[in-house]
């Protein structure tokens, strides 16, 4: 199995992330901020992968350095599971529907981290998470996974449906690139030999 742990400790977090690329979906969370547990639990079980990340941080501030570290720490998890990245799919792309709200994903495991973020929340919380926040996650998860990442909401309304579909639209992208090509042959899916 296709697997990593990653511990990170700052004065700000704690946090510990162990993700399983080939798991069921199956997620222990505790991040101490309730929609992101609920966040990172979609985002597992929509991958298919297993995922345990347990943070403590200092939400006595706000959620920033807990949601941020958190992405730092599952981008570099995901990294060194995908090892070499021999015969991975590398590309993919969705469109994810959320009711009223329709996200555009599209990820690249190019080992050439960036991040073009087209997606506005008509509130600044959902409940009492900040949702500039989601941003913070994708630009933290993006350049340690070492990823091409874009996110484009064409339309929504709803705040907590539009993180929604990003969270969700990334878990689809990322099992369909991640995922083992078998035409592939154990090869990097690069003219360059590597990623």
């Amino acid at each position: 199995m296709r697997s990593a742990s990653v511990s990170r400790r700052t004065a700000e977090t704690d946090v510990t992330v162990t993700l399983g690329l080939d798991g069921t979906g199956t997620c222990r969370i505790s991040t101490g901020i309730g929609f992101l547990d609920h966040m990172l639990e979609l985002f597992g079980r929509h991958a298919l992968v297993d995922l345990d990340v347990k943070v403590t941080g200092d939400l006595q501030v706000d959620g920033h350095h807990t949601t941020e570290d958190t992405g730092i720490a599952l981008g570099e998890a995901l990294r060194k599971a995908l090892g070499d990245k021999k015969g991975v799919t590398r590309y993919a792309s969705l469109d994810l529907p959320m009711d009223e709200t329709l996200t555009r994903v599209a990820l690249d495991l190019s080992g050439r981290p960036f991040l073009v973020f087209r997606t506005e929340f008509p509130t600044a919380k959902v409940g009492e998470f900040d949702t500039e926040l989601v941003r913070e996650f994708f630009q933290a998860f993006a350049m340690n996974a070492g990823v091409t990442l874009h996110v484009e909401t064409l339309y929504g309304s709803n705040s907590h449906h539009i993180a929604e579909s990003c969270f969700k639209g990334l878990a689809r992208a990322l099992r369909r690139a991640a995922a083992v090509d078998e035409r592939e042959g154990g090869r990097v899916p690069s003219t360059k030999g590597n990623l």
